[in-house]
């Protein structure tokens, strides 16, 4: 975990431009379940209240074979809002309705809301850097 948060951080560094910067682990496969930790850092002035975000699970061939949306930031007292220069992490847990056929799988990651104090919307487009894998490969949402 220490070594995650490291990468975050690293991540964070080398994208100057990214406001909110996310770091996409690899998925975790068991049986019917994958799970992918979101590792979230906010570089904004201002606090994040909530963050939507959509998941998507793709095998070798790039068919979709899981997904699901949630709120990965505020909405509950287990998710609280990130203040600034602060971490925050979501474990997304995608069920599928049987086991996966292969457990390596491909990530896409998605946000569509992040809402600031003040209840100001952040351009996801530009202001959201999402970083896969080990490998720290850059994809802006």
């Amino acid at each position: 975990m220490k070594l995650f948060s490291f990468a975050v951080g690293l991540f964070c560094a080398l994208s100057a431009h990214a406001q909110l910067a996310v770091a996409v682990s690899p998925p975790k496969v068991v049986g019917q379940k994958a799970v992918v930790q979101l590792a979230m850092k906010n570089n904004l002035a201002a606090k994040v209240e909530s963050a939507r975000a959509a998941i998507f699970l793709l095998d070798n061939q790039g068919t979709m074979v899981g997904q699901a949306t949630r709120w990965v930031i505020g909405g509950t007292k287990n998710r609280p809002a990130v203040e600034p220069g602060k971490e925050a992490t979501y474990n997304f847990v995608v069920q599928a309705a049987k086991p996966f056929a292969t457990t390596n799988l491909t990530v896409k990651v998605s946000f569509s809301s992040v809402t600031l104090e003040g209840n100001n919307q952040l351009d996801v487009q530009k202001n959201v850097t999402i970083f896969y894998g080990r490998a720290g490969t850059r994809s802006h949402d």
